[in-house]
């Protein structure tokens, strides 16, 4: 679970890293109390979950408190990237000096947390990472172990920083880490974190996203990851245990698996747009069969759905059921293409044909994309 920027700097605070003096808003009126309190001139942050803020106009910067009333009032209601800003956050503009960047994130490959700087801020760090290997500075750190004061200051040692000032930003990576802990996060970090003209490091940005298996540890934030979802199909997937992703085109898809999601959508992707992503995971039952295709199917203006599902262990003439269940109930008329392989396949195909469903019996892919697309041409013609 993602949490807002606001949220994120209030926990930082508590773990004393210094963050700029601001409050959240949600009115003109609210931003515009906000900035009398703390003072002009002021950044006023759309609070969404998602990252390019400052690249869709939803960051700006106001010396006038009725000019703070305006610009709240062009941010709140703003989309970016699906996600529509009901708040925002108006803080002390920063008198930058140097920009760095400080982040901790799990590192999948050794199944530790890893440490990560860089002599510039508001970057991409993976990007920064590919291209410039050797001006990202990180340290590889014991799962239950702790952050030792020496470690801190070899890293703000590497990023130029001598005397107090690295003593300073020592501080702030070590505190960082234990927001990391404390706050059982897969990702901690500022971008940027700025130091001021006064010599001062204060974290401009702030990220945290919380692992969902440890959400009962922190009632704060609530229970429900999908709650905090924006788009009304992808929270709807995610009640049932499906991971779906909405996108622009007019294909549906439903895979048994991330990989063969992906792969399924690239091969779509030559000739066809595909209108979502959609996974089920390890799981192959009648009912979360059926609430996929329920869900797919809300996207409209589909012209087809495209099922490519495989049980090595998994029951897939149960899925089939589901799936049939709803072609019924719904009396589905677009064109459904299948390629199901696997346990109990036979009975699968048998139970998808029973209904109208083209059933690809090959075992590639790209057989079954081509007989979707022969059919929706035959359905033009």
């Amino acid at each position: 679970m993602r949490i807002h920027e606001y949220e994120a700097k209030n926990l930082f605070k508590q773990s004393k890293i210094p963050v700029p003096r601001g409050n959240v808003a949600t009115s003109p009126e609210d931003a515009r109390r906000v900035a009398g309190q703390i003072g002009l001139p002021v950044t006023i942050k759309a609070q969404v979950l998602i990252g390019g803020r400052g690249r869709a106009g939803g960051i700006k910067f106001s010396e006038d408190l009725g000019e703070v009333e305006e610009l709240t009032r062009k941010v709140l209601g703003m989309k970016i990237e699906g996600y529509e800003a009901d708040s925002v956050l108006v803080e002390e503009k920063l008198e930058v000096k140097e920009e760095l960047y400080l982040g901790v994130t799990i590192d999948g490959s050794l199944g530790c947390p890893v440490l990560m700087t860089y002599s510039e801020g508001a970057v991409e760090i993976e990007e920064t990472a590919r291209r410039h290997p050797e001006k990202v500075f990180s340290r590889h750190l014991k799962p239950f172990g702790d952050l030792r004061a020496y470690q801190a200051r070899e890293l703000a040692k590497k990023l130029g920083f001598e005397g107090k000032p690295m003593l300073q930003l020592a501080s702030v990576i070590i505190s960082l880490y234990g927001a990391f802990k404390a706050c059982d996060a897969l990702i901690a970090e500022i971008n940027p974190l700025v130091v001021t003209k006064r010599g001062d490091f204060v974290a401009a940005d702030a990220v945290l996203e919380i692992d969902d298996s440890a959400l009962f540890r922190h009632p704060e934030f609530g229970t429900s990851p999908q709650d905090r979802i924006p788009d009304e199909l992808e929270r709807e997937a995610g009640k049932i245990g499906v991971s779906y992703v909405n996108m622009d085109g007019d294909i549906g898809l439903i895979c048994s698996g991330a990989g063969l999601g992906m792969a399924t959508m690239d091969m779509i992707r030559e000739k066809m747009r595909p209108a979502n992503f959609l996974e089920t995971g390890g799981g192959m039952t009648r009912q979360l069969m059926a609430g996929a295709l329920r869900v797919v199917l809300k996207k409209p203006n589909l012209k087809a759905v495209f099922i490519n599902i495989y049980g090595g262990i998994n029951p897939i003439h149960e899925g089939a059921k589901g799936i049939v269940d709803v072609v019924r109930q719904k009396g589905v008329k677009i064109p459904i293409v299948a390629k199901a392989l696997g346990n109990r396949q036979e009975e699968t195909w048998e139970t998808l044909e029973s209904v109208g469903i083209k059933v690809v019996k090959e075992t590639q892919t790209m057989r079954a994309v081509e007989e979707l697309f022969r059919t929706l041409k035959e359905e033009r013609s």
